[in-house]
């Protein structure tokens, strides 16, 4: 039985602490704050309840794998699950509207045919197919196995099949997610919705590649997820399957270094100067940590930089209306003014940013029918410190979706990156994207493995990066190396 110390109660963190208790170790969780789940927080008021992290779920499996694993209670004996159908509606620049099935091929390709015109959905439908070899070619490689030693083939090979476009005389293959919209897509209004699945992580688009096709496959193949009284469940319900593997939880202890004794993790040190012995430890890929070695030479370089997010909390007047959408996306007017404006050096552009809309359907969290929650978010750069200019641009494209959404509020919350930091610890409120292949490596994320022997990195700032579900694929993965040690490969 080793003794492990893990900073940090986020969801890889927690996801590789119940697994560790269940394969015989002696875990403790050290959190700064005063409770679990990282980013994945909730705000209450009035009877009002909002997720001010991520609203909804992709690839459940990967918690039903951690629930499976570390006892005799499966996911859905302690959170409900619900398929979100529509998967999400999307209201595009020139007002057209398009509501997507979830999980179907078939539907899909009917709505945007009906909504875009014919041939649309054949587009799209073929596009899929290709995003699918991409996710074949490298779901193993970049979620359920250690980071390779020769990562450089990961970020030197593109996965995905480009489709030859001939122009002025060249033949030519989209290299990027930009140019697959273009030139494979062939209609601004489907080039946004792909467009969106990069944006929603913070991702520009024009420089971002094609591999990146995995992140809608992975929407259209695995279904879009709520949960019941919002993703916060999720995240106690894995707090509390960490308590009965009697994983034991001290808050309030900020970690402010990693000791090292003979070349090897041999604890932490914690904000009153105490120390803490143990045999492994579990850090976080980010954050104030001192200890955790820099990555030498050849390995993959942190990401830094990485967009934040604003999120706008409006409890309204009014009940929700029967066959709403869920999920809502609104897309900008001004998509090089917004990408500028987010990636570049304009200021926020006048037409406003592409905005995601979450109207779920859930008396959890309201106090009674004839009121409504709903959540407005947008990507905004790191550290923005937002003024009332752009809560107002955000509102204004939200009644695009919603009319007359400004004369049903009774009170708006607004959480803004710096709500973020002080949640998570990342500078700037940074959240972090999916590892992703090609690019150089510039989407990788660090293996978590470290230099430093007895000392593993979980989480979003880890291999293999952020997201939901790639958090308890993070947990598996330090469980695996921990336990077998460096000959582990990945579950078989």
């Amino acid at each position: 039985m080793a003794r492990i110390a893990v900073i940090g109660a986020g969801m890889g963190a927690l996801a590789a602490a119940a697994r560790l208790a269940v394969a015989g170790h002696r875990v403790t969780v050290y959190e700064r704050t005063e409770t679990y789940g990282g980013g994945v927080r909730r705000f209450e008021r009035d009877g009002f309840s909002f997720d001010t992290g991520p609203g909804l779920l992709t690839l459940p499996a990967v918690w039903r794998d951690l629930f499976v694993k570390t006892g005799k209670e499966p996911l859905e004996a302690c959170v409900e699950l619900v398929q979100v159908d529509p998967s999400a509606r999307h209201v595009f620049a020139d007002g057209t509207e398009a509501a997507l099935p979830n999980a179907s091929r078939a539907g899909v390709v009917s709505a945007l045919d009906e909504a875009l015109g014919s041939g649309a959905g054949g587009r799209w439908g073929d596009f899929l197919v290709r995003a699918r070899e991409a996710w074949d070619r490298t779901r193993r490689p970049l979620l359920e196995e250690p980071l390779w030693r020769d990562w450089s083939v990961l970020a030197d090979r593109e996965p995905y099949p480009s489709v030859p476009h001939k122009r002025l005389l060249r033949t030519r293959r989209a290299g990027t997610l930009a140019e697959v919209g273009a030139w494979e897509l062939r209609d601004p209004r489907l080039a946004a919705l792909l467009e969106s699945h990069a944006l929603a992580y913070g991702l520009d688009p024009r420089v971002t590649p094609a591999s990146a096709a995995v992140l809608p496959y992975m929407e259209h193949a695995f279904g879009m997820w709520s949960v019941r009284g919002g993703v916060r469940e999720l995240a106690r319900a894995v707090y509390e399957r960490c308590l009965a593997r009697r994983v034991a939880f001290v808050f309030g202890a900020e970690v402010t270094r990693i000791v090292e004794k003979d070349g090897r993790a041999a604890g932490v040190e914690l904000g009153d100067g105490s120390v803490v012995e143990a045999d492994f430890v579990v850090a976080p890929g980010a954050g104030g940590v001192a200890g955790v070695p820099p990555r030498g030479q050849g390995e993959v370089v942190p990401q830094r930089g990485l967009p934040s997010r604003l999120t706008v909390l409006l409890a309204l007047r009014g009940g929700r209306p029967e066959a709403t959408a869920h999920r809502t996306i609104v897309h900008t007017r001004d998509r090089e003014g917004e990408l500028e404006a987010l990636f570049g050096t304009a200021p926020a552009q006048a037409a406003g940013p592409t905005v995601t809309v979450l109207r779920p359907e859930d008396p959890a969290l309201v106090p009674d029918p004839a009121h409504e929650a709903v959540t407005l978010s947008v990507v905004v750069p790191a550290g923005t410190e937002p003024g009332t200019d752009l809560v107002e641009a955000v509102l204004s494209v939200a009644e695009r979706a919603l009319p007359g959404l400004r004369d049903r509020v009774l009170w708006r919350e607004v959480r803004t990156p710096a709500d973020i930091a002080e949640e998570t610890g990342v500078e700037g409120g940074s959240v972090p994207a999916p590892t992703l292949a090609a690019a150089g490596g510039r989407l990788l994320h660090p293996a978590n493995s470290t230099a430093l022997p007895g000392l593993f990195t979980v989480g979003g700032w880890a291999h293999p990066g952020g997201g939901l579900p790639h958090a308890g694929m993070s947990g598996a993965l330090v469980t695996g190396l921990v336990v077998e040690g460096p000959e582990f490969r990945g579950s078989q």
